[in-house]
């Protein structure tokens, strides 16, 4: 076992990756002693606690280093969709609900509930929607781990954890960069880092970043506006490194302005020769005129009243301090971190020209969070971690959902207000000057806490097991006001009652989580492991109704002794085989999975005199995910990633979804595929050309449960190419193409209902042609 750890370490001393490679650069190839041949480099990670290869990691683990986002242009955190297998759910907004790892998300948008894809900054837990969406700059990796991860995150990663880490100080010389790039619809990006060794013990590194858009999605109920789906966003990085003879300490302060467009949604037709049940569409043209219901323009275009307006806005703030404390026999780590936030957004949700609904959202909050960990420096079969985390933390919204008036009364009653009033005899209606706004505050005070331990023992030179155990507990403390409505309709759609103040609750969840792992390596270059975990994600509260007895409802729609929408944990059993290895000298590295798990009591979202949330019934899958990484010869390099997940759902109350056992979960692909072909060249003693193709290919994705084809997104596939020059004195310079072949596609669509039309949302980045220049200076 030892010889495997000692061969392994040399190879990590190298400090590359395949991004490297793929980035094409002439360090992108190690020399292996014992072939005298290109080899893969590589990729160091610490999801286990310890910095280890990927290779030796019995997870499912996909990681790129910061060559190889910047070489595929990835500058946001969910932008890792593309290339990871099993991943999918991409939006362009700062909400995360429709991100999943093997089919499994959370598609609850308010604040009384978890993510099921953790998002990790360092170490340290990002948060919920609105705060976690973070850009990427001046990073070391990314790593993409799939499968419960709560064991070895916590924070209920129960489908999967996105873990970045940004550069730290170094403390041998002063380095950097300057990156600088243009590109059509008046694309800007900026990007500096400079590190600065103050001495011996003391190194700082500073870093920015500034990203710019303008829209590419015409409103044709609004012409003249400026195009839909711009962003203008900057962030600052200051990062400071302390070292003495036995311990390091790492502080961080960043700060993030977003300020992009709310999601874009289109209305999906429903009004077509293949639907022969009840048509929405064709119900809404009846009643307001075909002329005031469809979009207009193509795809790509949308036709939206936007009564609440149209924007995402963030300010993040976040401190970090980490201590490493060299005890002999283990290492001491302290991750201490705080985020505030604040955030506002605002969306039109129909998708169509009408004031049929639109959504407002404005959200604070402030996060705190705590961990200690010791882990195992001995050189004996026996190596182990163990540790304790706390979190807290504080959140304020406010919820605004808005509509026409006279659309309710048209659509609802085929009458106008007025005329509905005096046929129920309710007096005469008098309009609004806003419409029918119906609006409600929440609050949330969250703590948990979690311990954990993992001992892994060498039963021999090939074979090792392990076993990890984690007891995590969350208390959540609540309440939901339903504001008085202004509007003669009263609470008409989007809750159906009013309360008196505030309605309170308080629960706590807690489990304890399990995973064993096998693993055994019949020689340097394979290893087989096989693993057995369970997920914990914790109850909560809708944000968005409560709980009342007809009984307790008064004349005027007040719902009194209300109590929260209050929903139970979810848990998991997953199980995983998988196989990881280097072939041909290590020209070509493959890392494949098979899994299944069973899901229960998934927490889901339907609409019942409000959106609630609730647990439904089990979801099992069976999935295969795969990476290849090959050196092709001196001049290409290949990496492909590929998935396929075949599940379905069972036992959902009819109340939820009717007739749905066996239909296949919303948002996600059987089958993705994507990767990147690169060639590089040497121009003589000064530099090399560089070219690449990239790519993502899905297939059909389900808007809803019901699995219904009018409403599904069809496959697709988006291929970008570049192509560049990279000098031997610090600069080089690329020229791309997004989107080659202008495919229009939505990130992801929502089945409609008896009065909700369906719609398409996050319309497709048409093609972009563009260029970036970067300058590397000192080491």
């Amino acid at each position: 076992m030892k010889t495997v750890h000692r061969t392994r370490n040399r190879a990590l001393a190298t400090g590359a990756s395949l991004g490297a490679i793929l980035f094409a650069s002439g360090t992108a190839f190690a020399q292996d002693t014992d072939s005298g041949g290109l080899s893969l480099e590589e990729i160091v990670v610490t999801a286990q606690k310890r910095a280890q290869s990927t290779q030796d990691v019995p997870v499912s683990i996909t990681a790129f280093d910061a060559a190889f986002t910047k070489r595929v242009n990835l500058d946001d955190v969910k932008d890792l969709v593309k290339f990871a297998p099993g991943f999918s759910g991409d939006s362009k907004d700062s909400f995360i609900d429709y991100i999943n790892i093997r089919g499994i998300s959370t598609n609850d948008f308010g604040v009384g509930g978890d993510p099921s894809v953790g998002f990790f900054k360092n170490g340290l837990y990002q948060g919920r929607n609105g705060v976690v969406v973070t850009s990427m700059f001046d990073m070391a990796r990314a790593e993409v781990l799939r499968g419960p991860q709560g064991f070895l995150f916590g924070r209920n990663a129960i489908s999967g954890a996105v873990s970045l880490h940004t550069q730290k100080p170094n403390f041998d010389e002063n380095d950097g960069y300057v990156e600088v790039g243009l590109g059509e619809r008046g694309i800007f990006e900026a990007e500096g880092a400079i590190n600065l060794p103050m001495s011996d013990n003391f190194a700082l590194r500073l870093a920015a970043y500034h990203s710019e858009e303008n829209g590419y999605v015409d409103n044709t109920f609004a012409p003249n506006d400026d195009k839909l789906v711009s962003h203008d966003k900057s962030a600052f990085r200051a990062t400071a490194a302390v070292r003495g003879e036995s311990w390091d300490a790492t502080f961080m302060a960043e700060y993030e302005d977003r300020d992009q467009s709310g999601s874009i949604y289109r209305l999906i037709r429903d009004d077509v020769p293949e639907n022969d049940g009840f048509s929405i569409v064709q119900h809404l043209k009846n009643v307001l005129g075909e002329e005031n219901v469809l979009p207009g323009g193509n795809k790509r275009d949308v036709g939206a009243d936007q009564k609440l307006g149209n924007y995402d806005r963030g300010e993040i703030l976040s401190l970090s301090a980490e201590f490493n404390v060299d005890l002999d026999f283990a290492t001491l780590t302290s991750l201490t971190g705080y985020k505030d936030h604040d955030y506002e957004y605002a969306e039109d949700f129909d998708g169509m020209p009408i004031g049929f609904n639109d959504y407002g959202q404005v959200q604070s909050g402030d996060y705190f969070e705590q961990e200690l960990r010791l882990v195992s420096n001995g050189d004996g079969p026996l190596s182990w971690y163990a540790g304790v985390s706390y979190y807290k933390e504080n959140i304020d919204a406010h919820f605004d959902q808005r509509g026409d008036e006279e659309v309710m009364c048209q659509v609802y009653y085929y009458y106008s207000c007025a005329e509905v009033f005096a046929y129920y005899e309710y007096g005469e209606f008098t309009p609004n000057a806003v419409g029918l706004l119906e609006s409600n505050d929440v609050y949330g005070k969250f703590e948990g806490w979690g311990a954990y331990v993992d001992l892994t023992y060498a039963v021999n030179d090939k074979f090792e097991v392990g076993m990890g155990l984690r007891y995590s507990k969350d208390t959540k403390e609540f309440g939901n006001w339903i504001l008085p409505v202004e509007s003669d309709l009263g609470p008409f759609w989007a809750f159906g009652v009013t309360t008196d103040g505030f309605v309170t609750g308080k629960s706590s969840w807690d489990d304890f989580t399990p995973r064993f792992v096998a693993r055994y390596r019949p020689n340097d270059d394979w290893m087989i492991y096989a693993s057995a975990t369970r997920g914990f994600k914790s109850g909560g509260f809708g944000s968005f109704a409560v709980e009342a007895d007809d009984d307790d409802i008064t004349d005027d729609l007040v719902a009194e002794n209300a109590t929260l929408n209050q929903f139970e944990p979810e848990t998991v059993w997953s199980y995983e085989l998988g196989v990881k290895g280097d072939m041909l000298d290590r020209r070509i590295r493959m890392d494949m999975a098979v899994y299944h798990y069973i899901y229960k009591d998934l927490q889901l979202n339907y609409f019942d005199k409000g959106t609630r949330v609730t647990n439904v019934g089990k979801v099992k899958a069976t999935g295969i995910e795969g990476t290849v990484q090959a050196i092709l010869s001196e001049n290409f390099d290949l990496f492909v990633s590929s998935s396929y997940n075949d599940n379905e759902i069972s036992d959902v109350d009819p109340v939820v979804a009717e007739g749905v056992d066996g239909n296949t979960l919303p948002g996600t692909p059987k089958f993705t595929f994507s990767g990147l072909l690169a060639y590089h060249r040497a121009i003589g003693d000064s530099g090399e050309v560089n070219a690449s193709i990239d790519w993502r290919t899905q297939t059909k994705t389900y808007g809803g449960l019901d699995n219904i084809d009018i409403y599904a997104q069809e496959g697709w596939s988006d291929f970008s190419a570049r192509v560049g020059y990279e000098s031997y004195n610090g600069w080089s310079v690329v020229a791309y193409v997004e989107n080659i072949f202008n495919r229009m596609y939505y990130d992801g669509t929502a089945e409609g209902g008896d009065f909700f039309p369906g719609h398409g949302f996050g319309i497709s980045r048409p093609r972009t042609i563009g260029a970036k220049f970067t300058y590397r200076f000192g080491g």
